[in-house]
């Protein structure tokens, strides 16, 4: 089985509208257009379908095969490049909780019309995302439901004595289903050798895929304890797949904001080398979008050329105490900038017509009562005033722990001076000045951008002055010159 190395996602970040894009929010046809492009035009193996707070085609697959024939009888769908659905969460998200039943028993309707246009059985979809798992409960009540109910159906009469459903209506495939959970928490990322251990042990397969998020764990507890998490749970994972032999494949979701991952086509060799042991990474807006293409395919070239290898060995423990001290920082200068924050996201532009999902800070994003938006916008929000999120909480690092980042934290200097070529010290002067006096720019040499500096002067001078008409067009603006949202 082929094991996409780049997985193209629908995560908003992106500046610039694609070309094939009808409006600067993507949304329906659009969407299906966007995956054609990944495909053909950009090298992508896989595009990530969301199902989560939109208005979803579940004739996704009908409509590439017929719109795109000839790249697709070329290119097999669910052979050669895939289609992976990201469905929603029934145990945090109630309120589309059917849709997951809406998207699984789609699967088999998305077989018959693969089967009429290869003439072969092929399945385009097999796999499908679980956002937020925090249970192997979770994941097996989708891999059985899908078992026992869409497929198990089939050979039930529908009244005594009639004919069975698959006589009237055909037969269901494909019979079993791949799931991949999405971790997001620390709690659950840190135990998801675990989890994973339970979900496959009455299962005989040859591989798992596990997703680690990196934006929400970086919102959550801060960039620096975001990777050092997500660094321990691929050595666990590295070490359980030697335990039972099945091979466990990660997707990890970086973005192109520094505090997201830094991941973008200027930097996929660093990235690479930062999670050596990562099979499959997300290509996310910004990335596609906000660079030139030849860049972009170039990119991906590399990702998909270069090898996945053993994780980088961390000390768990030290990493361990290292988080707790950056986090407790952190979260306390988050819950002081809450409510600017907050202020400048009305502000940020959309790119998709959707509401991402509730996510795990506190259903909806709260520290001790006070919201949040979500990863993308908060990034947005704060790199619009020249203050990048990557310097909340790093205060609390120690001497040492910078000297320990060098073999486990690689990048640390190169992410930390990206991010703070975006500082602007007027920042400082509408932060209260407890809050200004600990944060810490002074752990590395940077270059300020001073054409970026410019464009955030002007909106801490609009929100200085309540003049708010011009700030979403110089959040744009200032967007450009990062080439990312947020």
């Amino acid at each position: 089985m082929k094991i996409p190395r780049c997985m193209s996602s629908q995560h908003p970040d992106n500046v610039t509208s694609p070309f094939f894009a009808e409006d600067t929010i993507l949304g329906g046809e659009d969407e299906i257009r966007e995956a054609y492009y990944a495909f053909s035009h950009l090298g992508c193996e896989e595009q990530m379908w969301d199902h989560e707070g939109k208005e979803v085609d579940n004739f996704v697959v009908k409509k590439l095969l017929t719109k795109y024939e000839h790249f697709f009888k070329a290119n097999k769908l669910g052979k050669d490049v895939f289609l992976t659905l990201r469905v929603p969460n029934p145990t945090f998200e109630k309120s589309e909780a059917k849709i997951l039943l809406e998207t699984l028993e789609s699967i088999p309707r998305s077989f018959d019309v693969a089967k009429l246009f290869y003439q072969e059985d092929i399945s385009p979809i097999f796999e499908v995302i679980l956002p937020m798992t925090t249970s192997p409960k979770c994941l097996n009540r989708i891999y059985h439901y899908y078992k026992n109910f869409v497929v198990g159906k089939q050979d039930k009469p529908f009244f005594k004595g009639d004919a069975t459903i698959a006589e009237w209506i055909g037969e269901f495939k494909p019979k079993e289903i791949n799931v991949i959970p999405l971790i997001e928490d620390k709690e659950h990322m840190l135990n998801a050798h675990n989890m994973v251990k339970e979900y496959l042990k009455d299962k005989k397969i040859e591989y798992q895929r596990v997703f680690l998020a990196r934006s929400d764990p970086a919102e959550n507890y801060g960039s620096v304890s975001a990777i050092l998490i997500n660094k321990i749970a691929l050595q666990r994972l590295h070490e359980l797949a030697g335990n039972i032999s099945v091979e466990i494949l990660p997707i990890i979701g970086l973005g192109s904001a520094p505090f997201r991952g830094n991941f973008k086509p200027i930097n996929v060799d660093n990235c690479l080398g930062e999670y050596p042991s990562v099979q499959t990474f997300t290509v996310q807006s910004a990335f596609k979008y906000d660079y030139p293409e030849e860049n972009v395919k170039g990119a991906i070239d590399e990702i998909k050329r270069r090898k996945r290898d053993k994780p980088v060995p961390v000390d768990e423990e030290r990493c361990l105490e290292i988080v707790e001290r950056v986090s407790r920082e952190y979260r306390k200068q988050v819950q002081i900038l809450a409510p600017l924050i907050n202020q400048v996201a009305t502000y940020v532009p959309q790119r998709r017509r959707r509401k991402l999902h509730i996510g795990l800070f506190g259903y909806s994003r709260s520290i001790k009562g006070m919201s949040l938006p979500r990863a993308i916008v908060f990034c947005a929000s704060l790199y619009s005033i020249g203050l990048p999120p990557e310097i909340l909480g790093i205060n609390a690092l120690r001497d040492k722990d910078i000297e320990y980042f060098e073999g486990v934290y690689r990048n640390f200097e190169k992410d930390l001076e990206d991010a703070m070529s975006y500082f602007n010290t007027d920042a400082l002067k509408i932060l209260p000045s407890s809050l200004a006096k600990r944060l810490r720019t002074d752990i590395i040499e940077f270059e300020t951008n001073e054409e970026h500096k410019r464009v955030t002067s002007q909106i801490i001078n609009c929100l200085r002055k309540e003049q708010f008409s011009h700030i979403q067009e110089l959040i744009t603006e200032a967007a450009q010159i990062r080439k990312f949202l947020g």
